[in-house]
């Protein structure tokens, strides 16, 4: 008798393990469309912000609305890649000063879990690495619009934008007299639209 118990826990077991695998590979993979995607950022310098974005990034993004234990997301972007509308700033950004692009080149994510708050938003989770440093934070997820693709048969779009902040000293973007908040405040907000698409 306990043995024949034990087999069907067993079973009821593997049975729910097998399920959990199931969902997480049915979660929908969305390509990025790079060219109508952009990473933005801005940040004051005194009393007025400095816009720039970084124009070389990359990602995927597995998301279905009905299976969010099976969505995830992964990002990087290339540091030097930064453009804030001024070489010489540009320059000095990616500097030890900053973000020291020569050792540490690629800012990265990798979502942890994703929740929702309503049909048309949601949360990613994850883990954000700048430099060395790597903290969880959540990037709120609006969805603003699907549909299927005018001009690509069998394709739908999803359009996505993140807007969140974060504080640039917690990851160690600005140090020694560049770690001060008085010049370059420490709120970064960051604005990234997206356009996603994937075989229907």
């Amino acid at each position: 008798m306990v043995s024949t118990i034990k087999t069907m826990v067993f079973a009821v077991a593997i049975t729910a393990l097998g399920t959990l695998s199931v969902n997480a590979q049915n979660a929908s993979m969305w390509k990025v469309d790079k060219s109508h995607t952009s990473v933005n950022f801005s940040v004051n310098h005194f009393f007025s912000a400095v816009t720039g974005k970084f124009t070389d990034f990359d990602g995927t993004v597995h998301f279905d609305p009905n299976n969010l234990k099976g969505s995830k997301a992964d990002f990087t972007v290339a540091v030097n890649s930064i453009d804030t509308d001024d070489a010489k700033r540009d320059k000095h950004l990616q500097s030890a000063d900053f973000f020291d692009a020569a050792t540490y080149s690629k800012i990265t994510f990798t979502s942890t879990k994703f929740t929702k708050n309503s049909d048309k938003e949601y949360v990613m989770h994850g883990k954000l690495t700048i430099k060395d440093k790597t903290k969880n934070v959540k990037l709120p997820m609006k969805i603003t619009g699907e549909m299927e693709h005018p001009m690509m048969k069998g394709t739908l779009i999803l359009g996505v934008v993140i807007d969140t902040t974060i504080d640039r000293t917690d990851y160690g973007v600005g140090t020694g007299d560049w770690a001060a908040t008085m010049v370059v405040g420490d709120e970064v907000r960051i604005h990234i639209p997206m356009e996603l698409n994937r075989k229907q």
